[in-house]
């Protein structure tokens, strides 16, 4: 598997990360075990977790995650895995995180807090890479990037990031951390798939001019681009019940990923994968791994066999009339996710 570094820091991972939002929800620990030792065996070494999973967000799962992956961690060589979390952020409206009781603004006391209690749950004494889920921005920059950077020169973590960040927020965050002398983002962690190309525009350009790397989440869209919702939502699916039985956050989330315009896309990317003998899963993942601003894509899974399907992609390279014709879809179908979040920060 391809190596890559972050930003422009010492840690150099897979170009595919395993993401975990389902431990302890979708997947048993028993499974999730399973799936941390087949990515680890298939040469993953770059697992990204957060305090408030697993999803969807509840009062008595929140940290469960960290504590089933921290199980697992015990079972390798601590040097060779890199572990990523996140401390949670507000809400934004959204909702109410289940976190120290609501109690999510950047500040000093909340960072330090979650730190400790991620490396609690984790069972180690240093976080690689150390990402603010959703970004406050009430609260000036420098003083979330000295908490950060206070965690980091007291070992900590090792390097820092954020997540769900406009291209405005990371380009203020690292002017702020070259005015006041702390640490700059390593990395940016946003929604960017087939059905939201968003990255490709101003933030691609803030990562190649500012040498932050991005790590792309949902590269399937959600699922969406697997197949599975063209013959409406399936049974099990994240999405379904969402839509089903979901609050109000949860069914404006499902209805950005799950539209007519994104199964329209998923339909023509899954004619454009069998064309050149491959799957819609595997083509997803190798074109967000096929950008120059691209680490790591995080990818998860609820089964081996979901992974299996994921890792077809490990050594694939889309070649130019390929990538012309995955161009040519969004020409005909742009923003196919109509909104991804950000602008409701």
């Amino acid at each position: 598997m391809q190596q890559r570094r972050l930003g422009s820091s010492g840690i150099v991972v897979s170009d595919i990360c395993m993401g975990t939002m389902t431990f302890g929800s979708s997947c048993d620990e028993s499974t999730s075990h399973a799936i941390c030792d087949h990515a680890f065996d298939a040469g993953i070494n770059f697992f990204d977790a957060a305090e408030i999973y697993p999803v969807p967000p509840k009062d008595e799962t929140f940290g469960v995650t960290e504590e089933i992956f921290g199980r697992w961690l015990k079972t390798k060589p601590r040097d060779l895995v890199t572990v990523a979390t996140k401390v949670t952020g507000p809400g934004h409206g959204w909702f109410t995180p289940p976190v120290r009781h609501g109690r999510t603004t950047l500040d000093r006391h909340q960072i330090i807090r979650a730190c400790e209690d991620s490396l609690r749950r984790l069972g180690v004494e240093t976080i690689d890479l150390y990402q603010i889920h959703w970004p406050d921005h009430g609260m000036p920059y420098e003083e979330v990037l000295e908490s950060l950077t206070h965690l980091r020169r007291t070992g900590k973590v090792r390097v820092i990031g954020c997540s769900n960040e406009t291209s405005w927020g990371l380009m203020k965050s690292l002017w702020a951390a070259d005015i006041h002398g702390v640490d700059r983002y390593q990395t940016v962690q946003n929604n960017f798939s087939l059905i939201n190309r968003r990255c490709e525009n101003e933030l691609a350009q803030v990562c190649r001019r500012e040498n932050v790397s991005l790590l792309p989440y949902s590269p399937l869209g959600g699922g969406v681009l697997t197949g599975k919702y063209e013959n409406g939502p399936p049974p099990g699916g994240r999405f379904s019940e969402y839509l089903q039985t979901g609050n109000d956050r949860q069914k404006a989330m499902a209805q950005r990923f799950v539209n007519d315009r994104t199964i329209e896309t998923a339909v023509r990317m899954h004619e454009i994968a069998e064309s050149i003998g491959t799957t819609g899963t595997a083509l997803s993942v190798a074109w967000s791994k096929q950008h120059d601003f691209v680490a790591s894509t995080i990818v998860g899974a609820t089964s081996i066999e979901q992974l299996k399907e994921i890792l077809v992609a490990d050594d694939m390279i889309l070649d130019d009339e390929t990538m012309a014709r995955i161009d040519a879809v969004e020409v005909e179908i742009p923003n196919a996710m109509t909104e991804d979040g950000l602008r409701r920060l």
